[in-house]
């Protein structure tokens, strides 16, 4: 049996989270993980068990988790999938940008390893999925998206929208309805008191998103990165 064929969708789902999550918490709370994928404490604890027994997940009480080699290896191999069919559904069947990532979470615990490398043939090789996340190559690790959270910047400041580094329907769906999309320039009018809600102009539309919205979305800034 193929390392692939021994996951399920749901052991694919948390060493997947795990990976996004460590980008700004390492090691993972178990309860950070739950949170993420809507469930019970105990039952994040219970699969963690599983995949720290086979190897794929480090725990450290009172901590968190850490991805073994092998759990990173199949985690990369997991958003290789994930972003290839949002790049595909979002490019050749035009399905909405917001509306994607949860058509590509069904697709990607279904496609074995040579139809995805026909796919990834057939898009062009493409480098990134539609959010601007980066498209993890085989054999590689996934090189990061560089940028400033949109959240560190002050008001005055320029940029470019990078990427969307949380991807949920809920949050890609208002982000959309708003215009802070990869490739939308902005610049920051205004952040309400307390570090409260940004207020971004993009083109000739006043736009405002929450700190914590803004947390998630990675920009360039024009000028020296000196926030």
């Amino acid at each position: 049996m193929s390392e692939r064929h021994q996951f399920g969708a749901s052991e694919e789902m948390y060493l997947k989270t795990v990976f996004v999550l460590a980008e700004t918490q390492d090691p993972v709370p178990v309860t950070a993980l739950a949170e993420r994928l809507k469930i019970t404490t105990v039952s994040a604890s219970e699969m963690v068990r599983r995949l720290q027994e086979r190897d794929y997940l480090e725990h450290t009480p009172y901590k968190g988790v850490r991805l073994t080699a092998a759990g990173e290896r199949q985690a990369l191999a997991i958003l290789r999938r994930h972003r290839l069919w949002e790049r595909f559904l979002s490019d050749h069947l035009g399905l909405g940008w917001a509306r994607v990532h949860d058509a590509a979470c069904e697709l990607e615990h279904l496609t074995d390893e040579e139809v995805i490398d026909a796919l990834d043939r057939f898009l062009g090789w493409p480098e990134s999925c539609p959010h601007g996340n980066p498209i993890p190559r085989v054999g590689e690790l996934e090189s990061a998206t560089a940028g400033l959270p949109l959240s560190a910047l002050r008001a005055g400041d320029e940029g470019v929208v990078l990427s969307i580094r949380k991807e949920e329907a809920v949050l890609l769906a208002h982000l959309d309805a708003h215009g802070v999309r990869p490739g939308r320039r902005f610049r920051l009018v205004e952040i309400a008191p307390y570090d409260g809600p940004r207020s971004l102009q993009i083109g000739d539309e006043m736009q405002v998103i929450g700190r914590k919205v803004a947390e998630g979305v990675l920009v360039r800034k024009d000028g020296p990165e000196d926030v």
